[in-house]
């Protein structure tokens, strides 16, 4: 099957990837293990089941998403977008890089299929998938100022 450095790497590679061609900012693997989002924050989730299943999500700050957003859209980060536009964002990018990750995993795992995203805002968001749920975080930064944590809960599929 697969392990979690392994499933690490996917993850943070399928972020990169995404981040660098799509939002247009280079993204670094985060060398603080102290950084953590504070305030308001949105957590874009998406599922997925087959050879593995479980929950990928992209949890930030509100400002962080709303960067997100700006950067993708190609506009002006002085410009004004709505709760509903930054959501829209963050939905996306989290099933852009579900589909980088799925695309670096498939020989591992086999076919997976993918729900929709699902984008919630909070504070301390988290997501949970229960017991002999396996873990791989990455928090990553980007502009020296944003932090994301990238969370992948899974476990061998049942079917």
């Amino acid at each position: 099957m697969i392990d979690e450095i392994c499933l690490n790497e996917a993850v943070l590679a399928g972020a990169k990837e995404i981040f660098e061609t799509m939002i247009f900012v280079n993204l670094e693997k985060s060398s603080e293990q102290d950084d953590i989002i504070e305030g308001d924050s949105l957590l874009g989730s998406i599922t997925f089941k087959g050879g593995l299943e479980g929950c990928f999500a992209i949890c930030c700050s509100v400002p962080c998403a709303k960067t997100i957003a700006l950067n993708m859209l190609a506009m002006d980060l002085s410009e004004e977008l709505s709760e509903a536009e930054i959501s829209d964002a963050i939905g996306e990018v989290t099933n852009m890089v579900m589909g980088g990750i799925k695309s670096r995993i498939l020989d591992a795992v086999g076919n997976i299929e993918v729900s929709i995203p699902i984008v919630t805002r909070g504070q301390e968001l988290k997501n949970s998938l229960g017991e002999k749920a396996s873990k791989a975080l990455v928090k990553v930064k980007f502009d020296n100022e944003y932090i994301a944590e990238l969370s992948m809960l899974y476990r061998e599929s049942s079917e």
